[in-house]
C-alpha cells in the first residue's frame, strides 16, 4: 500500500461532478480496495463508490467491539446486504489495551491502530492492495489522532484527495439514494467519556442504552456524556422546548440505562465537545 500523505490536494473550487470523477478515477487506479466501513455518512458513500467501480475487488470491513453501538453494526450490515456489497465484520480488541482504557488524548490512536492491524491482515489474506478510511476535508483541521495511525499503516484517504467536504458527500449520497445521506454523525461511544476517566464496558453499555432510548424518543442528534453516575444529555438547543415536554420519559430512559441521575447540558449539543479539555500539541 502507498500513503496518501504528501499528495497535492485538488483545488477547492472544482465542481462536485469533477470531484466525483476524480474519486472514481483514483479508486479505479487502486485495483482493489478495503474500505473501513462504520456505517456513517462518509464510509458508506466510499463503500458504495468502491463497489460501483471495483465490484468484487472491493471489500467493506466493519469492526465489532463494545465501543460501537450494536444498532450501528446492525444497520451497516443490513445496508451492505441490501446493496450487494462484499462485507466482512471483524472483532477488534481495543478494550484489552490499557493505553486505550486510560482514555487520554491518544485514545483514538490506539483504537485505530487496533483496527488497521486487522485490516492489514485482511488485505494480505484477500490479496487487496489498498486500505482506505472515510476521512474528508472537514476532518483536516480537527483533532484526530486516528489519522496518525492511518499514516503509520499507509491507509489512503480518497475523499480527502478528491477534495470532498461532508456536504459534498451528503449531496452525492443523496443522488445515489443512500439512506445515510442525512444521517447524524455517530462517533464511537468512548467519545462520550471525558478524557482521564477510564473507559469500561459498563460505561459504554450505559451510554449506548441511553442514547438508543433517546433517539427512539425522537432526538436523532443526541450524546449522553458519561460523568460517573450521571448521564449528561446533549441535544441541539432547538430541541430544548420539545425535550421539556418529555423530560420525565427521557429521565426514565437514562436511569433505566444504568445512571442514577440525568443532567441536560445547558449549552446544547456540540460535536467533539469533550476535546476542549485537551491541550493540543
Amino acid at each position: 500500500m502507498t500513503s496518501s500523505a504528501g499528495k497535492k490536494r485538488p483545488a477547492a473550487n472544482i465542481s462536485l461532478e469533477e470531484k466525483d470523477a476524480l474519486l472514481r478515477s483514483m479508486i479505479g487506479g487502486y485495483g482493489s480496495l478495503i474500505v473501513a466501513y462504520s456505517g456513517g455518512v462518509d464510509s458508506t458513500f466510499l463503500a458504495a463508490v468502491a463497489h460501483e467501480v471495483l465490484g468484487v475487488k472491493s471489500l467493506a470491513v466493519t469492526s465489532r467491539s463494545p465501543s460501537v453501538a450494536p444498532k450501528e453494526l446492525e444497520d451497516a450490515s443490513a445496508l451492505a446486504r441490501a446493496r450487494g456489497w462484499r462485507h466482512l465484520v471483524v472483532d477488534t480488541d481495543e478494550m484489552s489495551d490499557p493505553r486505550y482504557l486510560a482514555n487520554d488524548g491518544r485514545r483514538c490512536f490506539f483504537c485505530k491502530t487496533e483496527l488497521y492491524t486487522h485490516l492489514d491482515r485482511v488485505a494480505d489474506d484477500e490479496g487487496i492492495t489498498k486500505v482506505a478510511n472515510g476521512a474528508n476535508m472537514d476532518d483536516i483541521d480537527d483533532y484526530r489522532p486516528g489519522m496518525e495511525a492511518a499514516r503509520n499503516f499507509e491507509v489512503v484517504s480518497p475523499l480527502v484527495e478528491a477534495g470532498m467536504t461532508k456536504q459534498d458527500i451528503r449531496d452525492l449520497s443523496r443522488e445515489m439514494n443512500l439512506p445515510t445521506w442525512d444521517k447524524p454523525a455517530q462517533p464511537c461511544l468512548s467519545s462520550r467519556i471525558p478524557y482521564g476517566t477510564a473507559v469500561s464496558v459498563e460505561a459504554l453499555t450505559h451510554i449506548g442504552r441511553a442514547e438508543k432510548g433517546l433517539r427512539e424518543l425522537g432526538f436523532p442528534v443526541v450524546r449522553v456524556r458519561h460523568y460517573g453516575e450521571t448521564g449528561r444529555v446533549e441535544i441541539p438547543l432547538g430541541d430544548f422546548e420539545r425535550f421539556e415536554g418529555v423530560r420525565s420519559a427521557a429521565e426514565k430512559i437514562v436511569l433505566d440505562a444504568g445512571y442514577k441521575s440525568m443532567d441536560l447540558e445547558p449549552n446544547g449539543f456540540k460535536s467533539g465537545g469533550l476535546n476542549a479539555a485537551l491541550v493540543k500539541r
